[in-house]
């Protein structure tokens, strides 16, 4: 019981943290494709900074990812490690998928208000809207790095 405890930790840290890409990445890309079909109705190019918005959210992927590759090399393969530290393992997979979760979703609510501001606002404050974004980044980022400081 006690490796696959440690085991589910990986499961939950790719698992939770591909979910919140995915509501990110979806209300972003649903602000975009109204902001498109604002630009298209006036007949204005589309605006290709959506798309930039809109992808931002994946990188939690990335970041859950490589820890549990580490995590895996490291651990999975050597049952005596893996069940002595199956408690840890789980606490630092949820931290992580958690703390990718909500930032990937925070980021993609962002990228949506991003999306219907430049549209807006006639695609002025990217920057600042970039800037946003990489905040909430920054809080997914500080969850993967202080959760590697923490592998056994």
């Amino acid at each position: 019981m006690e490796p696959f405890l440690g085991q589910l930790g990986f499961g939950l840290t790719l698992g939770l943290a591909t979910v919140g890409s995915a509501l990110g990445i979806g209300a972003a890309g649903r602000a975009a494709a109204g902001a498109w079909a604002k630009e298209a109705k006036a007949g204005k190019p589309l605006n290709f900074s959506y798309i930039i918005l809109t992808g931002m959210p994946l990188s939690q992927t990335i970041y859950a990812f490589v820890l549990m590759l580490i995590a895996l090399k490291a651990l999975a393969y050597d049952p005596v490690k893996l069940a002595a530290n199956a408690g840890a393992l789980l606490g630092i997979g949820l931290a992580t998928g958690l703390a990718e979760l909500v930032s990937a979703w925070m980021q993609g609510l962002i990228g949506a208000a991003a999306c219907r501001a430049l549209s807006e606002g006639e695609g002025k404050g990217l920057a600042f809207m970039i800037i946003a974004m990489g905040i909430v980044e920054t809080v997914g980022l500080f969850g993967f790095v202080f959760m590697l400081m923490m592998m056994p």
